[in-house]
């Protein structure tokens, strides 16, 4: 059980926050990415016990878990290493008769609203980041998953990081979150989670406060309805077990997941077959039991909603492959659920269901399958399987997302790898992970001396 804040609490974060900026901001760069190292050591030694968390908490298998916590640490040591990078003397035209600098400062307090899918590897690099760049945090986790916030929280407070400069702060969005996004010493705010809760923070946050000095900056990575085009010239076995694999991992609760296959015609048939055959094999259970591939929905309310647009989907034409109801047992656990025949602009073909629903959508051809898979508002993941130079050409001008996987899964992103982050209502494409994201927590200040 964890205590829920209030206003006044949120409001009481913010204030010892900016007290400790004024310190932390003053910190050399090197000092404050040696805290990351330690606690991605402490985390490495650990990991089994984070790992747990994930599973008790948020229903993770152990290989998402185990998934999840090397995710952290990655985060965590690839942020440390940029900080230092950052904090490098940076390149400038030279000119003889002034001496020119140009150095990167922290912003000041800022909020981070991660999700409860990633509970610890997206809360872990949202923060680290936000820290190691000379900011101070308030970090409200989500309501789903408070345990992996404390424990993030401590393993810094184990490490030696100040007080003040991570507040945890567990508490409702709507009382709690509002309060933290609307505070006028909030410099920035960097969120994960669904596009209607981020396109609510985007407009809070544009409001100036009485007091108010700065334009708020928003980092916000929201959701996706991301498709796999299956070409007629493919490996289809492996383009199925990719399909599968990026569908219903982690019950589909992922905003890269595969929520749609977008199939040519030619291969249409034997492709539903395939992923029918392999979406059935796939364990669904408690979380803890290591042949269970799937573990159960996050709660009730998302596995009625989640029920619902399957419902929704059969209503608008679509026909049930398999799946469809609850699996046998206690607990939130839906089958693997695939629905064909879908029409490209039907319910579940336009928008995020976070539930381990594949909508299969049948095309006379590839480049009927591109304009499909750009149909949607958001642009976060997809990818193509085809065997034709050509046409994988064609897609990465033309599949318009943040990332773009060939002959691949298209779940999965390693940091530093594949810089994470979409277009369009999928956010701001921070590209976590990456070699830009820790300037979205920065602001360059030029410094330029007469000599001659």
């Amino acid at each position: 059980m964890f205590q829920k804040a209030d206003a006044a609490l949120a409001n009481k974060a913010i204030e010892t926050a900016a007290a400790a900026f004024e310190t932390w901001k003053l910190v050399d760069a090197k000092k404050r990415a040696d805290y990351l190292f330690k606690a991605a050591k402490v985390m490495r030694k650990r990991k089994h016990e984070f790992s747990a968390a994930l599973v008790y908490e948020v229903g993770k298998t152990w290989p998402e878990g185990d998934a999840d916590t090397s995710e952290a640490i990655d985060f965590m040591e690839f942020y440390g290493r940029e900080m230092l990078r950052y904090a490098a003397k940076q390149p400038l035209t030279k000119i003889a008769t002034e001496k020119n600098e140009l150095v990167y400062l922290p912003l000041g307090v800022g909020v981070v609203v991660p999700p409860w899918n990633f509970a610890l590897a997206i809360l872990a690099g949202m923060s680290s980041a936000a820290i190691v760049t000379g900011n101070t945090v308030v970090l409200k986790p989500s309501s789903d998953s408070p345990l992996n916030g404390w424990m993030y929280f401590n393993l810094m407070r184990e490490v030696g990081l100040p007080a003040g400069v991570l507040n945890f702060v567990p508490g409702s969005g709507g009382e709690v979150g509002d309060t933290l996004v609307a505070h006028p010493k909030t410099r920035f705010v960097s969120f994960t989670g669904s596009k209607e809760v981020g396109v609510h923070i985007n407009e809070l946050a544009a409001r100036v406060q009485p007091g108010q000095k700065w334009l708020k900056r928003v980092v916000a990575e929201m959701g996706g309805k991301d498709s796999i085009v299956i070409d007629d010239k493919s490996d289809l076995e492996a383009a199925a077990q990719a399909t599968v694999a990026s569908a219903f991992g982690f019950q589909g609760q992922k905003c890269s997941a595969a929520s749609r296959a977008i199939v040519a015609e030619k291969v249409y048939d034997k492709f539903l077959g395939m992923v029918k055959e392999k979406a059935e094999k796939l364990g669904v259970g408690s979380a803890d039991v290591p042949n269970n591939f799937m573990g159960p929905v996050i709660n009730e309310g998302a596995m009625r909603k989640i029920l619902s647009y399957i419902e929704t989907g059969i209503k608008e034409g679509g026909r049930l492959v398999t799946g469809g109801a609850r699996a046998a047992g206690e607990g939130y656990f839906i089958r693997p659920t695939i629905i064909a025949d879908v029409a490209p602009n039907a319910t579940i073909a336009q928008e995020e269901i976070f539930g381990p629903v594949l909508a299969v959508i049948k095309v006379k051809d590839f480049d009927q399958a591109l304009e499909v898979a750009n149909n949607t508002e958001f642009g976060l993941t997809g990818g193509i399987w085809t065997k034709d130079r050509k046409k994988i050409e064609k897609a990465k001008k033309v599949f318009h997302v943040g990332n773009f996987y060939i002959n691949r899964k298209i779940t999965g992103a390693f940091v530093g790898i594949h810089p994470f982050g979409g277009f369009n209502m999928s956010g701001t494409d921070s590209k976590a992970g990456g070699r830009d994201y820790l300037l979205l927590f920065l602001q360059a200040k030029l410094m330029s001396e007469k000599v001659k």
